[in-house]
Order: structure tokens, then sequence, then C-alpha cells
């Protein structure tokens, strides 16, 4: 586990008494579904880094929610909550955290996977959005809101976080022929998982539960309005999620979930729903990007040169596979947005960390010589 991932109990006496003023701890809740932490997501991953690593804890929990001013927490007692202190590492729901018998916070556990995005609008930093994950599924409803380039999108931040994607095609019951939305999915990928569901229809919803076994945790990402509340309430069996109704003039949908959550089922499972995302811009995924454009990045390697813009250069493999029909023209354009994209706001995000950790470092270094100011 990397020395960043992990903080050690907060011991001076300034910080304790803050703590202690602002996150008085909450005595977990039963919650009569949980029994263990194998149910909870637990596995030889974090298990491991117990092991390796001496920490001083007096139990592991689980982050269920993230609120403005605290994480609620999923623990083998039932359910508690925790302060969020500036002294804390940045967390996110599924993430496992170490606390000492008083509730406070220890450590924050490595990441199997973690999902994140550039935030949403103006804003140059990074938003965390999911950890430990074992499948994604990224909805999208059979109508005016499917669209390829956004599933691409979602792919490449799935396939960052090195976690398989399950495309999940909902209100199958409006939409008279699957077969166009098919063919495009199979032409990104034919070996991509699809699942058609009508997620009014706990029958039909079935087919995603084999997913959702005991111990775990599968996320739903997607625009809003596609069902994905709708589905969450059929694989719990209540409506724990409100929905509402999509707008008819353009099939949008309105923001029914907003904030992330995990979900318990019945069979042990985990659910995470997650707000809709109108905006979804992606940084530092270029990876997942590769993975997600795979067939196009292997005639790129073919190509003659290696700096190749698979223009109107000699030898291009790839403008040879187009000709060909083995790829369209949108997948080339799409790939070069997105990889254009993910650089310029990587780059961006790295310059604001830089700019901070240089103005940490002045202030760290003006208060000091204040210090010794007032000592001479």
């Amino acid at each position: 586990m990397t020395k960043s991932n992990r903080f050690n109990h907060l011991k001076s006496n300034t910080l304790t008494k803050t703590t202690a003023a602002s996150s008085a701890p909450v005595q977990a809740k039963p919650t009569a579904l949980l029994r263990s932490l194998k149910q909870m997501g637990w596995n030889g991953f974090f298990q491991q880094q117990l092991i390796t690593e001496s920490l001083n804890y007096a139990y592991v929990a689980r982050v269920s929610a993230h609120h403005r001013s605290q994480y609620q927490l999923l623990t083998e007692s039932g359910e508690t909550s925790l302060a969020i202190h500036q002294a804390m590492p940045e967390m996110t729901v599924g993430d496992w955290v170490l606390l000492d018998e008083q509730h406070n916070f220890v450590s924050l556990l490595e990441r199997s996977a973690l999902f994140s995005r550039k935030a949403a609008g103006s804003k140059v930093e990074q938003q965390l959005i999911a950890a430990n994950l074992d499948w994604v599924f990224i909805v999208s409803s059979l109508n005016d809101d499917f669209n390829v380039n956004r599933i691409e999108r979602y792919l490449a931040l799935v396939n960052e976080a090195k976690v398989t994607p399950v495309i999940v095609l909902t209100k199958v019951d409006l939409c008279d022929d699957l077969s166009p939305f098919i063919e495009s999915l199979r032409e990104l990928d034919a070996n991509l998982l699809i699942e058609t569901v009508n997620g009014l229809d706990s029958e039909s919803a079935k087919a995603l539960s084999n997913y959702c076994s005991e111990g775990k945790t599968v996320a739903f990402i997607g625009s809003s309005g596609v069902g994905k509340s709708t589905l969450v309430n059929a694989m719990l069996g209540d409506t724990s999620q409100l929905t509402s109704a999509i707008r008819q003039d353009d099939s949008k949908g309105r923001h029914t979930t907003t904030s992330r959550s995990l979900h318990i089922t019945a069979n042990g499972g985990l659910l995470l729903d997650t707000p809709g995302m109108r905006e979804l811009q992606l940084a530092d995924c270029e990876g997942g990007l590769h993975e997600t454009f795979a067939d196009l990045v292997q005639y790129a390697q073919q190509c003659k040169f290696i700096d190749c813009q698979h223009e109107q250069e000699p030898g291009c493999a790839v403008q040879t596979a187009i000709e060909a029909g083995l790829l369209t023209e949108r997948r080339l354009q799409s790939f070069q947005k997105l990889m254009r994209e993910q650089a310029l706001n990587g780059a961006s995000i790295a310059e604001k960390r830089a700019k901070g950790k240089s103005l940490s470092k002045m202030y760290k270094r003006v208060q000091g010589n204040s210090r010794a100011n007032k000592r001479g």
C-alpha cells in the first residue's frame, strides 16, 4: 500500500479536540441484512493489507454514502457515520476504512478499483465516483437517449478502472426492434456483455441479479432518466430509490438520485446507484481509451509512420481499414476527440495540483520565517 493512502491516527491534541467536537461518534445502528465483511465485499486484496501493514485499529468499515459533512459507513455491527475532516484523505462510496475504538478515522485502505472523472463544468479538479467495484452497469434506454459516443465515454472510464462493464439497455417494452441497437454496440466490441431489461418487470430484471451475488458490488452509471433507480428498486424489491418520468419531447430525464449510495440486496450483493450524468469529461484515462478502442489501436500500430495522424499519410493502416469497412470514420473521430480531451483535462488537473503544492510550501516557509523572527 502506498504511503499516500495511509493516514495514521490523528494524535495532536488540537486536532483531537477539533475532531471530538465536530464528529461526536454515532453508535452503529443494526442492519438486518448485514452478516459479515465478506457480504460487504471484503476479499483477499484488502485482507492482505491488514497482514502486511502494522496499523492500530479496532474495526473495519465500508463507505456506503457520501454527504456534505459526513460519510455513512457499513460495519459488521450495523451502520455508523464519520464526520468529514480536512486531515482525512478524499474518500468515496465503496472505500474501505479502518476506525479506532472511539469510531475515529485511522486509515484508508488501498483500492482495487477507482472511478473518477473531471468535475462537471469549468472546475479544474478530479471528482471521485466510486471505489472497489466488481461490475459496472452502463445503463442506456432504448429511445432517443441511446448514444454510442456517450457509451464509449463510459466504457473508457470503466476500462481505466479495470472493472468489467455490462451494457444494460432499458425500456425494452417500448422498443419494436432491438437489432439496430445491438449491432451498434457490437461494432464497439464483439465481446461486450449486453443485457436488455424492462425495469418495471421484476422477472425481466432478474437477469441482472446474477451479477450481484454475495460479496459482489455493482454500480449503475448512465444519464438521467434511463431507468437506473427503477432497476435498483426492482433488484432490491422495494421503492427505496424514487423515480420520475422523462420528458416526452426529447427523451431526456430528470435527476432522481442526488447522491451515491450503496444498497444491500437480499442475496448479499451490493448495488451502487449514481446521479445521472449530463456531462462526463475524461481525464488521465489513456489506458482505458486504448482498451475501449482496441481494434483501432491495433490498426494504428500497423501504420507506416509512428506519428501517423490517420488522415492522408501514406501507409495508414487505419484509413485502409475504414475504406475496407472494418472501421468507421465516426469511431476514429470519437477516439481522437476523447484522446485530446483526456490529455488536456489531465494536464490541467496536474497543473492545479502542482500550484497547490507550491503554495502550500510557500505558506509553510513564510510561517517558519515568521516564527524564527519572533524568537530572534
